[in-house]
């Protein structure tokens, strides 16, 4: 007979990068934050002390490793070690965003994967167990020797744009060929057409040349789904190549919202009216004024607090989504 393995109290932490979303997830949860400090020396060492013990429970530790991506990883290792150290029972990262999360594989001679080495430095920091959102690409949860679970936004934003009374010409478009099965589930769940927008960079990848529409477009409604908006290059290069093959109203969203400049330029100079994002990574509130209106931001706190209690409590994890 196999018997599940107890550990002692839930225990959530929170390091620098998104205190926010931690407060809500917490806060769900019915539990308070756990208390820590963090800081910088003057060399910018970073430094993380516990202000109560942890010996023997169940901790989750959340951490997107946004930008600044490297501050934000580093911390998220010292900290496991923190955690470690003081003999936590169980330590469980929770990274919404994965960082360096394109970079996946081999795609050009004598470069590194970084995703990979990313997925080791956690799991020799200490972690014991991994949870993220919308992985860049699948094949990275493969990169982990410790149990890691992803977990799907697609049901968040199919449920907002149900709401939204969207037009029965809407169409669902991936902006690209690595996006396809992404964009393919939110349109099976929202009971909409695919379309497949191809494309390819130049060999140097300094620029991208959109070629055609697989699909129909024209005087269609549509949504373009994407795991994340950086600099908005192919969100807004997609939405410019749909307008002029004949779409109407332009739909976006994206899970991660990184927005680095010029992304909030580029998308306020964009014929999208409607961009949903949720709150794996901080939002500042300058950027979402200035993108206005057309900005909608749905959180993930309450995903990610059903399944922190899920896994504490040796429950599945994939049963959530299947019901």
């Amino acid at each position: 007979m196999t018997v599940c393995k107890m550990y002692g109290d839930l225990a959530i932490f929170s390091g620098t990068a998104h205190r926010a979303l931690a407060k809500k997830v917490a806060a769900y949860l019915g539990m308070p934050l756990g208390g820590v400090e963090i800081s910088q020396f003057p060399n910018t060492n970073t430094f993380v002390r516990l202000e109560n013990s942890v010996r023997g429970q169940d901790v989750f530790l959340i951490q997107p490793t946004s930008p600044p991506t490297n501050d934000n990883l580093m911390e998220l290792l010292i900290f496991i070690d923190t955690l470690r150290r003081d003999s936590a029972g169980r330590i469980t990262a929770i990274v919404p965003y994965y960082g360096y999360g394109r970079t996946d594989k081999k795609d050009q001679p004598r470069v590194p994967i970084t995703a990979r080495l990313v997925a080791d430095l956690l799991t020799v920091a200490g972690a014991d167990r991994f949870l993220t959102l919308d992985l860049h690409a699948g094949q990275i949860q493969g990169f982990f020797t410790i149990p890691t679970d992803e977990l799907p936004t697609v049901q968040l934003f199919v449920n907002y744009f149900r709401r939204l009374n969207l037009s029965e010409d809407t169409v669902v478009v991936a902006p690209d060929i690595g996006g396809v099965r992404r964009a393919r589930d939110f349109a099976a769940r929202l009971e909409k057409p695919l379309a497949i927008i191809e494309k390819r960079r130049s060999r140097d990848g300094a620029s991208t040349e959109m070629y055609y529409v697989i699909g129909n477009v024209e005087d269609k409604d549509v949504v373009i789904v994407d795991d994340e908006i950086d600099t908005a290059g192919t969100l807004c290069s997609a939405a410019k190549f749909l307008r002029k093959g004949g779409a109407r109203r332009l739909y976006a969203c994206a899970t991660h919202a990184i927005l680095s400049d010029p992304a909030v330029q580029r998308i306020c100079q964009s014929d999208i009216s409607h961009l949903v994002i949720t709150d794996t990574v901080p939002v500042h509130d300058c950027k979402a004024r200035i993108i206005d209106d057309r900005l909608r931001v749905l959180s993930v706190a309450p995903l990610i607090g059903d399944v922190i209690l899920r896994i504490h409590e040796g429950r599945s994890v994939g049963e959530l989504f299947n019901e």
